[in-house]
């Protein structure tokens, strides 16, 4: 099977989910032909049948602001009319499943039919499809996609309810590989960042407004008033100099490490001992399951996807958003004890085995068999 894959190439959870699967198909003897205009942070090395198809947008005088999505259907139609493929799987509705649409209906007129599968990640539903500016595109180009998939049940309640959305919305939740994810810890590594034994705490976004990083920052300076701690900042983004002042002016700088983007978690979610995920909403939080995976508890707000993923004294805990005393004092009750974290790390391993990408994929497998059936 020939498959287009088609998302933004970013740190963002939509594109990190879309590389892996195009990846785990490849690695089930797939042909994967990424559509995107840079190539996705992921999607690293060299797999024979793994192709990139660079989005080309030319500049011009006459546009102040350069028609991508335009040049994205045009390369849709071209990927597809000289590679032969099966179907397009557009990851994030704003613009994909609008340019999927404009190529499906540009190769019709050829008599060539493309099935289009839109996978819905989070905000293209919860925040920016809902602005009048882009909904009634977002709907209509919804509801012409072949199949909808949504990453939690919440987003699909969402969807639901912000769209009149004609089609189900089947649910296949983001995955994990928990193989790679379960690295052992690096003595040395650990070391560095906390060489007195401390505990390592742990936040990576990408320093938007909605994952409310002042609240990473306030949850900890709480925490390393009881609990000998250091913290990993990975990420980057438009609140990352709010937040380097803000650990300044509570004097916590000694304690707090920026890191940048990082391509490859995996070392730092095993040295990992909490993740602090505070978001105003999370479709379902492919970075709290990560870090489960690498034996890491959790302490989030209770927002979107996430109550599915994280069981309250079990795997980590939950707050109400911006309830940051609740949130430090359960870090605190995680982190005091050796016997009790050694316990929660050891359940989010356990909690993530659900969300292995062994048992996700097929689920994707068993979707495009139906509609390269269908239309073939």
């Amino acid at each position: 099977m020939n498959i287009g894959i088609v998302c933004y190439p970013t740190f963002g959870g939509s594109g990190v989910l879309a590389t892996e699967l195009g990846k785990a198909l490849a690695d089930k003897g797939y042909n994967i032909h990424f559509i995107t205009y840079q190539q996705p942070v992921r999607l690293t090395g060299f797999t024979p049948n793994i192709y990139y198809h660079e989005v080309r947008v030319p500049t011009y005088p006459l546009f102040d602001f350069p028609p991508y999505e335009t040049a994205l259907a045009s390369t849709m139609v071209d990927v597809i009319r000289n590679n032969n493929l099966d179907l397009l799987h557009v990851h994030y509705a704003i613009p994909h499943a609008a340019a999927a649409y404009m190529a499906k209906k540009i190769l019709e007129q050829e008599g060539r039919r493309i099935p289009v599968i839109t996978t819905l990640h989070g905000t293209d539903i919860t925040l920016v499809g809902k602005d009048k500016t882009y909904a009634p595109v977002v709907a209509f180009s919804i509801n012409q996609s072949d199949a909808i998939t949504a990453v939690s049940q919440n987003l699909r309640e969402q969807t639901y309810a912000n769209f009149n959305i004609e089609k189900e919305i089947d649910v296949i939740y983001n995955f994990v590989d928990i193989i790679r994810f379960s690295k052992k810890p690096i003595d040395a590594f650990r070391k560095v960042i906390a060489p007195n034994g401390e505990r390592i705490i742990l936040h990576a976004s990408n320093f938007r407004k909605i994952k409310r990083i002042a609240d990473v920052i306030h949850i900890f300076n709480k925490i390393i008033k009881e609990v000998p701690s250091k913290m990993l900042l990975v990420g980057d983004g438009p609140e990352r100099p709010m937040a380097e002042e803000l650990c300044r002016e509570l004097a916590i700088c000694d304690h707090v490490r920026f890191v940048g983007k990082q391509q490859d978690m995996e070392e730092m979610y095993a040295i990992s001992d909490l993740f602090l995920l505070p978001s105003e909403y999370e479709s379902f939080g492919l970075s709290a399951l990560e870090a489960m995976a690498g034996g890491a508890a959790v302490v989030s707000s209770n927002a979107g996807g996430l109550p599915e993923i994280i069981k309250p004294g079990y795997n980590g805990y939950m707050a109400a958003v911006g309830d940051v005393e609740n949130m430090s004092r359960y870090a605190k009750q995680i982190l005091k004890e050796d016997s009790v974290l050694a316990q929660f790390k050891e359940n989010a391993r356990l909690s993530a085995k659900k969300f292995d990408i062994g048992n996700i994929v097929p689920q994707y497998e068993e979707l495009y068999e139906k509609f390269v059936l269908v239309h073939s």
